[in-house]
């Protein structure tokens, strides 16, 4: 088929999936969370055009001919936001037990996690790390309406050490893994690995900068790429426009990280008062998954975790709330990442009640999860706040989540884009 052919099937096919003309939508309630400026408004009404929000607040007049969503009683927030997901991950194929599904089993478990995330209340979401190009691939069916899901950013194939947490390291030599990975050593070849991921989609780079509780034959804490080899990678990154997000457990691989300029410390666990002091110089912002000890330490064995990863997680679990806690109270920049695939995607917001367990107010944690993670993804104009111009992404929730932080575990409706796409009254 010639390229003019293609053009011309791919033009037919966008026209097929565009929405229908602008349309007017009206969403009102008994009080919204305003997270710019830290506080409630009464009695709000929301007004969004063609998706996007056009006006908000409690003196807002109903356009004429506009549609209206009703919300009596419920608290509104803007469209949640998880900066660290596998979609494609399920949780109850630990260890060797993965070996026993078949590639395109990823991709059936990222439709179904997409859709519980979006029913969770969480309309963006960042993947960081999946084979096969999955997350792009999921990416674009979300967009083209082919299945529910939240907006996604996709990260692609993590960029890691041969031998290290992003590698292949459960087999024998005698095994060799065919086909594409993210392993690049040295800076030349990390550099190429950058460029070839956004050719093929990426939209962040994520990379393995220490080891890891999951990958079976190294030390969670121990670095794996040298700091010219991070230098290189961020360098290269920042370069093409993207943002990167670095998973690091152990404290020379975060210092050395946030030395090299990267945007996000996924986990961070092994944090100190150095790695505080680098990320608040350098406007680093921390992701800390710290639900999810729980779950891997309740359901791990169950699911089939080596007994090497519970060990690890045992280790790091608790050390890594104390951390949250140090960041928080030394003024590091801090955003809701779950690292949902590790426990099942659509429980993201059970992270909310550790936050403030472990130090958050209730409004700093939400906002984590909508405001800063805005900022983190430099996408404050379309996501992380109920503000004009931005997309009309809006959940509701019966009772106060500035009281009772666990009511955004149960969110009763989702709109995306000034539709809705969940309604659980």
């Amino acid at each position: 088929m010639t390229m003019r052919k293609w053009g011309m099937l791919l033009g037919a096919m966008l026209v097929a999936v565009a929405p229908a003309g602008a349309e007017t939508v009206a969403v009102s309630g008994a009080r919204m969370i305003d997270v710019l400026t830290g506080t409630v408004v009464a009695n709000p009404v929301i007004v969004i055009t063609d998706g996007r929000i056009t006006a908000a607040g409690s003196n807002v007049t109903v356009p004429a001919g506009a549609r209206r969503i009703d919300l009596p009683g419920m608290t509104m927030l803007p469209g949640l936001i998880d900066m660290h997901v596998h979609l494609t991950s399920d949780p109850t194929l630990g260890g060797y037990a993965e070996l026993e599904v078949t590639d395109s089993y990823a991709m059936a478990v990222g439709v179904a996690s997409a859709a519980r995330t979006l029913n969770a209340g969480f309309t963006t979401v960042r993947n960081v790390g999946s084979g096969n190009f999955d997350d792009v691939g999921l990416k674009q069916a979300v967009e083209r309406r082919i299945v529910p899901g939240p907006r996604i950013v996709p990260a692609t194939y993590a960029i890691g050490a041969t031998g290290g947490h992003c590698d292949v390291t459960e087999l024998p030599p005698s095994v060799k893994v065919i086909g594409y990975s993210g392993v690049a050593d040295g800076a030349d070849a990390i550099r190429f690995k950058v460029r070839e991921l956004r050719k093929y989609g990426a939209e962040v780079i994520k990379f393995c900068g220490t080891g890891g509780v999951f990958s079976k034959t190294d030390s969670v804490g121990g670095q794996q790429y040298t700091l010219a080899e991070m230098q290189a990678l961020v360098g290269e990154a920042h370069m093409l426009g993207m943002k990167v997000a670095m998973h690091a457990h152990g404290t020379e691989g975060i210092n050395d990280g946030l030395r090299a300029g990267v945007d996000t410390i996924e986990h961070a666990s092994l944090a100190d008062a150095e790695s505080f002091k680098l990320a608040k110089a350098s406007g680093a912002w921390f992701s800390m998954d710290i639900y999810n000890d729980d779950y891997i330490l309740a359901e791990g064995a169950k699911n089939g975790v080596f007994a090497e990863s519970l060990e690890k997680e045992k280790i790091i679990g608790r050390k890594q709330r104390e951390t949250f806690r140090a960041a928080h109270q030394a003024g590091v920049k801090m955003v809701f990442g779950s690292d949902g695939g590790v426990y099942p995607n659509g429980d993201n917001a059970k992270q909310f009640a550790k936050m403030v367990e472990w130090g958050m107010t209730p409004m700093q944690a939400i906002q984590a999860a909508t405001v800063n993670a805005g900022k983190a993804l430099a996408r404050s104009g379309d996501v992380g706040a109920i503000a004009v111009g931005r997309y009309g992404d809006i959940i509701a929730v019966a009772g106060d989540p500035l009281a009772d932080v666990t009511a955004l575990t149960n969110v009763a409706v989702v709109i995306k884009g000034g539709e809705v796409v969940k309604d659980a009254r």
